[in-house]
């Protein structure tokens, strides 16, 4: 059903060359609209998910057929290295897509390419519209004690009561080892909730300071 719009064995004509790489940019922009549909996606990163499958389909078709330049392109790719967060798995599996676009664009197969990635963004799509998993984004909840006050276990039936899922991150000693802050990492049963959470922890600590910030880690990577 879906075959090569062309042979690459021979000469690549300007023509070809172009239609493959607007192939692979209309690839991207699907992909790049499923990003910001399924969640938060920076400019950024919606940039990079329309220039990858260019990028993935130049090098296909520079390698294809020939083994001297395949050898030169993997040596030239394993002195990348990328210093960067490591990303969620939905942002993993979009450039993953991405690259996967860029391979069949690559090898001529544009409209297979195209059906497939359509097909991929939309279950993408239908799964994120879907009630699975957890859709309340988790908190970052840092609380300041005194030294004299026992941190295990200290606001465990708060945590019962107001969140549905709570995870301490780590501990630190501040004001010269006077002080303990607590970090976690919480997920609210109700977010309307909040204020009265925050109100029974400064009661608990003691007045001292109480932060709650939406920059979570994350815990879904690959």
């Amino acid at each position: 059903m879906f075959t090569a719009l062309f042979d690459l064995s021979g000469e690549l004509s300007v023509a070809h060359a172009l239609l493959l790489m607007l192939s692979a940019a209309a690839c991207g922009l699907l992909i790049a609209l499923c990003a910001a549909l399924t969640g938060r996606c920076a400019r950024s990163f919606a940039a990079s998910l329309v220039v990858l499958p260019i990028i993935v389909q130049v090098v296909i078709l520079m390698v294809n057929g020939n083994v001297g330049t395949g050898v030169a392109v993997m040596g030239a790719f394993s002195l990348v290295r990328f210093r960067s967060a490591p990303g969620s798995s939905r942002e993993i599996t979009l450039i993953f897509l991405a690259m996967c676009a860029g391979l069949a664009t690559g090898m001529a197969y544009a409209g297979y390419a195209l059906a497939a990635t359509a097909a991929v963004c939309l279950l993408m799509v239908a799964l994120y519209r879907l009630p699975l998993g957890d859709r309340l984004s988790p908190l970052y909840l840092r609380v300041t004690i005194a030294e004299d006050l026992d941190y295990t276990g200290v606001f465990d039936d708060l945590f019962d009561r107001y969140t549905r899922r709570h995870r301490m991150e780590g501990v630190k000693t501040t004001n010269m080892g006077s002080l303990f802050e607590l970090r976690y990492t919480v997920t609210l049963r109700d977010p309307r909730q909040e204020k009265a959470f925050l109100d029974e922890l400064r009661c608990r600590n003691g007045n001292l300071t109480v932060s709650l910030t939406r920059n979570a880690p994350a815990h879904e990577e690959l």
